[in-house]
Formats: structure tokens, C-alpha cells, sequence
């Protein structure tokens, strides 16, 4: 009999990339039957719940590097809690296991369930804080963008790149009272801006899709989001930078007590998720990306995407769940 070693990479390939679609469609599956309830730290409850409980079925030595609630003092997958079986590949996981808890909450589109999976110390361990944020999709040239380029620039240089006069670019941002500025300059310059509520891991990744109409995204988000996205738009191509917002000696410390080095460095999108990184999304509510869950009858339908960076694959996977009752709860 022949041995067979199997790399850590390998083991990611063949046995976690199918894996995390169920960890993603279990969080979404819980959280879509909170939809427009109006309750937004229950439905974040039940995603966190239902993903910690499928995450250590995995056959991982994990530990959460970038996780979700601390700002806003929901229930969370704490950044440092060890997940997995322990009996497996090292790996960094970055979560967000309800995307959009007020889209989900108000039964809005684009609420997801996301996370990220990459060999240990490859995903940027960083705090729960905002990110400045900017990301356009494949087929410009290195640079062609900068996060300390003004606005105006950025759009100017996007526009002559992709051969279009600065009126045919969409950029997306998010709507929130810290980007009226922002979004009065790219009105100003010619540009289209399509505002959204929520949801920028979707918004990042939407840079990438031809379908979408989006070429670039600007703004302050969330840093965790802005690694989960970072990982996906590495499998799909795009450019992408972003700076943590440490804007407190509080933040400061606790940032560079987490490895951060530099307060204002400005990191790029393999500085963001390096190594070998999948990310699986699943639909709570539907959206641009993803349909959300379904309830017909005894059959539950879910609808995933799930990235590999070492292979470009995406899949987009769709699923039937015909066990309600145990779907609900094992």
C-alpha cells in the first residue's frame, strides 16, 4: 500500500471548500427565519449560534481572527476563540455570520451569512473597528487607484483606464452621514453613485462582477468585512486597499496589543488575506450576489457562493434541505 500525504492545502481543497457552505448555509438558514421580525440582536444570535456549532464539527485546529459584534455589543464569535475538532490543518477563520443585521431584521435585500477560511497566519488580525475602504474589479492596471488619491482622482484615473468619460462610472458607497462629503465630490466630478444601507462585503465583491454595474467602491466600513472581502475579490481579481481608523489611544493600544505594527499603514489586498483563502457566503435575504433563503413546504433552498484564491474557483452552489426540523437545530 502506497502512503499518500496530504498537504494542508490539499485538505482544504478536497474535504473544508464543501464544508464551509454548510457552515454558512446553517447561520443563514437560522437567521432567515428571523427575517422582518424587527429584532436584530436575535437574529444575529441565532446566525452566531448555528455557525459556531458547525464550525467545531470541522476537522481544524481554528481560531477566529477576525470576528463580529464587539462595536456594536452583539453576541459574537469572539476574536481568539478556538474552533474545529482540534484534530486538523492550523487555519486563521474570519467571520461575519449575519451580514447586514438590520437588512435582515427589516426583511431588506442583501443580508448574507459570510466567512473566511486561510492558512494560520495569513488573514490580518485586526480589531473590531472601521477601515477605509477602496476596490475595483480585474483588468486595470496595478495602481490604477489609491486610497490617498483624492476621490476625484480616483474616479478620473478608473475612467481613463477603462476608456469611458468619469459620467459612466458607479461607485458604490455606503449611505451614512460620514460620506456626504465623499458622495458630494463624486456627484461633482461626474460620477454615478448607487447608494447602499448595508452589506459591504457584498459591495466589495460586486466591483468584480460585469453584471452588477459597480466599478468602484469607496468609503468606511467595517475592518472585518473589509478582510472577509479582501478574500474574496483575491479569487475573482480586483484591487483593493484599506487603512484601519484607530482614531482613539483605546483602539491604538488594543490594535497594536493584536500584532498591528503600523496604526496608519495602508494595506493592500494581499496584505489583507494572503495564503491560501476560501470564502463561502450563503443569501439571508436576497440580493445582488445571492438569493436569500426559501421556505416551500418541508424543503428549505439556499443559494452560496464560495471562492478559492489558490484556484480562481468560484462556485455558486444551490442547495434543497428537506430535514426542517433537524436543518433547524443539529
Amino acid at each position: 500500500m502506497v502512503d499518500l500525504v496530504v498537504s494542508e492545502n490539499q485538505i482544504i481543497e478536497r474535504i473544508l471548500t464543501m464544508e464551509l457552505v454548510r457552515v454558512t448555509e446553517r447561520a443563514a438558514v437560522a437567521s432567515a427565519r428571523l427575517r422582518g421580525h424587527g429584532n436584530e440582536k436575535a437574529a444575529d444570535q441565532a446566525a452566531v449560534d448555528a455557525m459556531r456549532r458547525e464550525l467545531n464539527r470541522l476537522p481544524i485546529d481554528g481560531e477566529i481572527v477576525i470576528g463580529e459584534g464587539e462595536r456594536d455589543e452583539a453576541p459574537m464569535l469572539f476574536i481568539g476563540e478556538k474552533v474545529g475538532t482540534r484534530r486538523g490543518p492550523k487555519v486563521d477563520i474570519a467571520v461575519d455570520p449575519l451580514e447586514g443585521t438590520t437588512l435582515c431584521a427589516k426583511d431588506m435585500p442583501g443580508s448574507i451569512a459570510v466567512m473566511a477560511m486561510a492558512q494560520a497566519g495569513t488573514l490580518l488580525n485586526a480589531p473590531d473597528v472601521y477601515m477605509q475602504k477602496i476596490a475595483i474589479g480585474p483588468g486595470y492596471p496595478k495602481g490604477v487607484v489609491d486610497l490617498d488619491a483624492s476621490p476625484t482622482d480616483n474616479i478620473m484615473a478608473l475612467a481613463k483606464a477603462k476608456g469611458v468619460k468619469p459620467g459612466e462610472i458607479t461607485a458604490l458607497v455606503m449611505d451614512r452621514p460620514r460620506h456626504e462629503k465623499l458622495i458630494a465630490e463624486l456627484r461633482a466630478v461626474g460620477c454615478a453613485v448607487r447608494l447602499i444601507t448595508d452589506g459591504d462585503v457584498a459591495g466589495v465583491i460586486l466591483t468584480a462582477d460585469p453584471r452588477s454595474g459597480i466599478d468602484i467602491y469607496l468609503g468606511i466600513g467595517a475592518a472585518p468585512e473589509g478582510v472577509l472581502a479582501a478574500g474574496a475579490l483575491r479569487c475573482v481579481g480586483g484591487q483593493m486597499q484599506g487603512r484601519l481608523v484607530l482614531d482613539t489611544e483605546a483602539k491604538i493600544k488594543r490594535a497594536l496589543g493584536m500584532g498591528v505594527k503600523d496604526p496608519v499603514k495602508k494595506y493592500d489586498l494581499m496584505e489583507l488575506a494572503s495564503g491560501d483563502t476560501v470564502v463561502a457566503l450563503t443569501g439571508v435575504t436576497d440580493g445582488g450576489l445571492v438569493s436569500g433563503v426559501k421556505f416551500r413546504g418541508d424543503i428549505v433552498e439556499t443559494e452560496t457562493m464560495i471562492y478559492r484564491s489558490n484556484t480562481g474557483t468560484v462556485r455558486r452552489i444551490f442547495g434543497e434541505h428537506r430535514e426542517l426540523k433537524k436543518f433547524a437545530v443539529d
